[in-house]
């Protein structure tokens, strides 16, 4: 039946409602339920969202990319990172760079092509720092560990979106290369990452500006909706990373705005409906044939990650002189990914069609895999560290 397009948005919020609901009564994360319902109703099973619908959505994808973006540039507060001190930020620069390395490493040695290589281990570094709350929340941690854990989840999606701004400008270029010159090589990858940086300071600086003009809430939320709008459209059209752009916009904008507070929160409860609508076209994007001929590199993508994660956080944690326990369980704490994985997913499908099957696939599963054993690891991690104490043990030791 062929609905209009509003029909389709209220249909896609309708199975994201449902799917959260379930998703709640199994205690896992509701971007689990959305990308499963997306694949249920997308074109690979009961057809109620078609390729070419799929297609057609793009700016609602563009949207939540650029929303996710400036939510992680937010992060990068000076104030933040004076307060936490230098090992949260070694370590996450480190645990990181580990999985964009150690997958990288293996899937070329396996002789995968090496944009395709690039993009997953780019992708590899991010992780979820909703499931990892949850965990933290719900029994109450403390120590070490889970205070250095914190400061780490928040300031990993800006390390990702990093890698993955260098990684795919690089691909990009292999990928479209040729015959093109040394110069074009070295220049392009430049232009996409400088580039976006310095159009996304600028904009943060008129942003600041603006907001000083507009002190209504709807007029300030509307610049902000306008700002993330100009920076990936302009960006997309000159070739600059959108992604670095939104996130440099925030940071500029968060550390010189004594408003950006009373920016981000009218933001956060705006993003959820924009957020459910692309996680559905994620999962309804997810091709199940596919699954049987990624089966190796997608068990590379899996295990690598969880393998460059945990050393990475080693190394930093050992060179930053953090205690040992950190040290030790710190790396098992990140293994959770969702959000920022999918869109970088989707970006990286659009940079390379040629793999984005692929990619979109490997990525998809791998994040139904790591929301479901990730809030696992992470729990026994922080026990084995001696920061969490279940319940039933807590009475016990009382009655003793």
């Amino acid at each position: 039946m062929d609905l209009n397009i509003l029909t389709y948005l209220g249909i896609m919020l309708l199975a994201a409602l449902i799917a959260g609901k379930i998703v709640k009564q199994m205690r896992l994360p509701n971007v689990t339920g959305y990308l499963v319902i997306g694949l249920l109703i997308g074109p690979n099973c009961l057809k109620i969202l078609s390729e070419e619908l799929i297609d057609s959505m793009d700016l609602v994808t563009e949207l939540a990319l650029g929303c996710i973006a400036f939510s992680i540039g937010a992060e990068f507060k000076t104030t933040f990172l004076k307060k936490v001190g230098k090992a949260p930020l070694v370590i996450g620069i480190t645990e990181g760079v580990g999985a964009v390395l150690v997958v990288d490493t293996i899937l070329l040695l396996l002789g995968y092509n090496v944009s395709f290589a690039l993009a997953l281990g780019a992708i590899a570094s991010a992780t979820a720092a909703a499931s990892t709350m949850m965990i933290v929340k719900q029994y109450k941690t403390k120590g070490p560990v889970t205070n250095t854990l914190l400061p780490v989840v928040a300031l990993d999606d800006a390390v990702a979106l990093i890698a993955y701004g260098l990684s795919m400008a690089v691909a990009n270029v292999i990928s479209s290369s040729g015959s093109a010159p040394v110069s074009k090589l070295l220049i392009a990858p430049c232009v996409e990452i400088f580039g976006g940086l310095l159009f996304g300071a600028v904009l943060g600086v008129i942003m600041a500006l603006l907001v000083k003009f507009y002190t209504g809430r709807g007029n300030r939320l509307a610049i902000t909706i306008m700002m993330i709008c100009l920076c990936v459209g302009v960006s997309d059209m000159v070739g600059f990373s959108s992604l670095l752009a939104c996130m440099m916009l925030s940071t500029i904008f968060a550390n010189i705005s004594k408003q950006s507070d009373k920016i981000y929160e009218p933001l956060d409860r705006i993003t959820p409906p924009i957020y459910m609508m692309f996680f559905i076209l994620s999962g309804a994007s997810l091709d199940v044939t596919v699954i049987v001929s990624v089966g190796v590199v997608g068990a590379v993508y899996v295990v690598g990650r969880i393998i460059g994660k945990a050393l990475g956080a080693a190394f930093g944690a050992k060179i930053s002189k953090a205690p040992k326990v950190v040290q030790k369980w710190l790396g098992l704490t990140l293994v959770p990914q969702e959000g920022v994985a999918i869109g970088l997913a989707t970006s990286a499908g659009k940079s390379l069609p040629q793999y984005a099957a692929q990619i979109q696939t490997i990525v998809l599963c791998g994040v139904v895999i790591y929301e479901l054993i990730g809030p696992v690891i992470t729990k026994l991690a922080l026990k084995k560290a001696g920061e969490l104490v279940e319940e039933p043990k807590k009475k016990a030791s009382a009655k003793a």
